[in-house]
């Protein structure tokens, strides 16, 4: 029998919530306000908590240790699982267990963790990443992803959520991996074994909404609120009554990420959606919180914003809320618009012209406080003084594939030539890129929404996810769309990873190899445009981008998503070679090492001829010099 000393361990705790191994036992303590009495309940037996100040209560249970399983019960009613819990191994609605943090042996002491400039961001989902859909399983992969260039993984969210398979974005055990992937100790494993490799990773965490099934948060405080709309429900309560202890419970999980399982930072889902009215918003706080628990690791912490505030990176002192990079959606509607043609829903209001693309290598957002006709409104805010490094920029992510019904990838929509040549503008723009699982092989294994849900809560689920992407005109003719069931275990195993398609596809590995080696090893893209950048229009539907490099040595990007351009000469003073100097070809998507044609002379004597569906990069050198 366990005898609880209530007072006891909490000065020793490392977390204001959950249950911890200290010296001789362990430590319980739970936020729970709308409770008057918290009992633990161990193995039939019960334990009452000591109430604190400000809703807490708490416990020190000696001679317990790692491994025990427990739950909290409410005034003697319901008993719940530990909100704060660090494993679910019978999924949200089975108990908690004490874990021992402790007991994994960290190999990555020398591991600094990681800054923006230069990396390159692989965004995957482990479930789908590969056959077996573990931790365990992804590891394999690791030396693949870093021989071609990737620096940082971005691991979709894997807090805790109900069912056989998920998105991880209706997550209700914010502290505890999913059972679905491995225990705990793999999670670490498998971020010690990506810093073995250089590799650094953020993780994708949810604090706009919980999850429909298996939340039990309310019945311990109110964690929600309907103050402030959501489009999933109720706000998570930031700056309502009780407001403080909800505010408490995430900074300490974003911490918690960084310290325990040594993240090297967060992306933040949906930022719009996390509302704060209060003097410092949530957001900051978790930022800081987040960079206090690296001990001087760096770390970078990253912001999904619909609407694209600048505000998320400006610095706290200057009024922001310090965070490092945002998405950036609007390079990928005007490069799904020239590459697909279409323009449907929130496509509308881009026309993937030559003018946006140099306006985005230039600006980063192309919407700063313009009228914005699909959302009949103002979108952006002014982007001035945000450093290149920090838009994240992509062709494909987990939600663009899966809003394209029915979850084809950009290699089934456009043609390879103009795949090839916007991978190479995304790759070199000064931004920081990002790839999507499998798109660094041309993957053409679907990606679509799948959430493991049942009775009701599915059907709900099926018609609002039908719901939204009736917005697509196209997808109410496409009986494959139409018909694709979210809770269909079908769905969710064809998206897995087909990874023979690597080998069979040496090419498009070759084309982005080549492209990441390009941007890591020439010194100009390497600067990430920090000597000047310029661009100009040249065509119905080609551009031209001036790298500036010290001492003339710059390069011209030109990228032609049309018809081959030939033009006896180009009126435009940034297509003009440094003094005494020529152009000369220094690389080209239209290579046959990639499935191309060849390139022809792009400047030659009598002309300019920029080949159709192509990019190509060139590099000033002495006229004899011959092209290659």
């Amino acid at each position: 029998m366990v005898q609880a000393q209530t007072g006891r361990g909490a000065a020793r705790r490392r977390y204001p919530i959950g249950a911890e191994l200290v010296e001789g036992g362990v430590s319980f303590r739970v936020w729970a306000p709308r409770a008057e009495r918290v009992d633990l309940v161990l193995d039939g037996e019960e334990l009452r908590l000591e109430p604190e100040r400000d809703g807490y209560q708490s416990l020190f249970a000696p001679g317990l240790g790692a491994g025990a399983t427990y739950r909290f019960r409410l005034d003697g009613k319901d008993a719940y699982p530990d909100p704060a819990s660090r494993f679910q191994p019978e999924g949200p609605h089975g108990p908690s267990v004490v874990m021992d943090f402790s007991a994994y042996e960290w190999r990555d002491s020398a591991w600094g963790g990681v800054e923006l400039a230069g990396q390159v961001i692989y965004e995957f989902h482990v479930g789908t990443f590969t056959p077996e859909g573990t931790w365990a399983a992804a590891m394999g992969k690791l030396p693949f992803l870093r021989d071609i260039g990737i620096t940082v993984l971005e691991m979709m969210p894997v807090n805790e959520f109900p069912g056989r398979f998920g998105w991880g974005y209706d997550g209700v055990d914010l502290f505890a991996p999913t059972r679905l992937y491995g225990e705990p100790d793999d999670l670490r494993r498998f971020v010690d074994e990506a810093h073995r490799f250089g590799l650094g990773v953020i993780l994708d965490v949810v604090y706009n909404h919980f999850g429909p099934d298996g939340c039990y948060l309310n019945c311990f405080g109110p964690y929600t609120s309907d103050k402030h709309a959501n489009e999933w429900g109720e706000s998570v309560n930031f700056d309502g009554e009780g407001s403080a202890g909800v505010r408490e419970f995430v900074a300490a999980n974003a911490a918690y990420w960084i310290d325990e399982f040594h993240f090297d930072g967060l992306r933040v889902d949906a930022t719009q959606a996390i509302m704060d009215d209060g003097d410092e918003h949530v957001l900051a706080v978790l930022a800081q919180s987040a960079r206090e628990a690296a001990r001087g690791r760096s770390v970078i912490i990253v912001g999904e914003n619909e609407p694209q505030h600048a505000r998320l990176v400006r610095p706290r002192d200057a009024g922001g809320y310090g965070f490092d990079a945002l998405w950036n959606d609007d390079l990928h509607h005007s490069a799904t618009v020239a590459l697909t043609g279409r323009t449907e829903a929130y496509f509308k209001d881009h026309e993937g012209s030559p003018q946006e693309f140099v306006s985005a290598a230039k600006y980063g957002f192309l919407f700063q406080g313009q009228v914005y006709s699909w959302q009949d409104q103002r979108r952006g805010k002014p982007a001035r003084g945000m450093r290149s490094e920090q838009f994240v920029n992509f062709l494909e992510n987990h939600d663009q594939v899966a809003n394209w019904a029915p979850g084809d990838r950009l290699a089934r929509r456009a043609s390879p030539q103009n795949v090839r040549a916007a991978t190479a503008l995304m790759l070199l723009l000064p931004g920081t890129p990002m790839l999507f699982q499998g798109q660094e092989f041309g993957s053409r294994r679907p990606f679509v929404y799948f959430a493991s849900h049942s009775g009701q809560l599915a059907e709900l689920v099926r018609n609002g996810r039908r719901a939204f992407l009736d917005q697509f005109q196209s997808v109410g003719e496409d009986e494959a769309a139409t018909a694709r069931d979210p809770g269909s275990e079908d769905a969710f195993l064809a998206c897995k990873l087909d990874w023979t398609e690597a080998e069979r596809n040496g090419e498009i590995v070759a084309l982005h190899r080549d492209l990441l080696r390009l941007r890591r090893e020439d010194p100009v893209f390497v600067a990430q445009g920090g000597h000047g950048l310029d661009g100009a229009v040249i065509g119905p539907d080609a551009f031209l981008l001036r790298f500036f490099a010290e001492e003339g040595d710059d390069r011209l990007l030109l990228v032609n998503f049309g018809r081959d351009l030939v033009k006896p000469s180009l009126a435009e003073p940034l297509a003009a070679p440094p003094e005494g100097l020529v152009w000369r070809l220094l690389w080209s998507s239209e290579a046959p090492a990639y499935g191309g044609a060849g390139t022809p002379l792009v400047e030659g004597p009598a002309q300019w001829r920029i080949p159709g569906q192509a990019a190509v990069v060139l590099a000033p050198g002495p006229a004899e010099q011959p092209q290659g």
